[in-house]
């Protein structure tokens, strides 16, 4: 896969603001997670909207997105997303947790 040093450069400055957001509005929520290498975020799948805010605030690459099949009596789209935990590379952070505007993210013991 080819390299954008823009696009690259682009999320780095959209992470950093994101951070700043959450830190000043949701610090006290994330006092009460539990973080820390002890611990892995969790998705709960039928909660999540595919919105790749938890990609754009993890510094690990522990969150895969995946296309789902939604159906319905009255629906049918074939690009429906939903996010994935890798827990080898997630560090418990908590930061997915934070900007999950759904609350679809927990974290669980390890």
């Amino acid at each position: 896969m080819s390299r954008n040093p823009d696009l690259e450069s682009r999320r780095a400055i959209e992470q950093s603001r994101i951070r700043a957001l959450m830190t000043a509005q949701r610090a006290g929520e994330r006092a009460k997670l539990k973080i820390g290498p002890e611990h892995v975020a969790w998705v709960k799948e039928e909660m999540c909207i595919g919105c790749d805010q938890c990609t754009i605030v993890c510094d690990d690459n522990a969150i895969e997105v995946y296309p789902v099949k939604l159906r319905s009596p009255i629906l049918d789209v074939d690009v429906n997303k939903k996010a994935r935990i890798l827990r080898e590379p997630c560090t418990g952070c908590g930061l997915c947790v934070l900007g999950c505007p759904t609350d679809a993210i927990i974290m669980i013991d390890r």
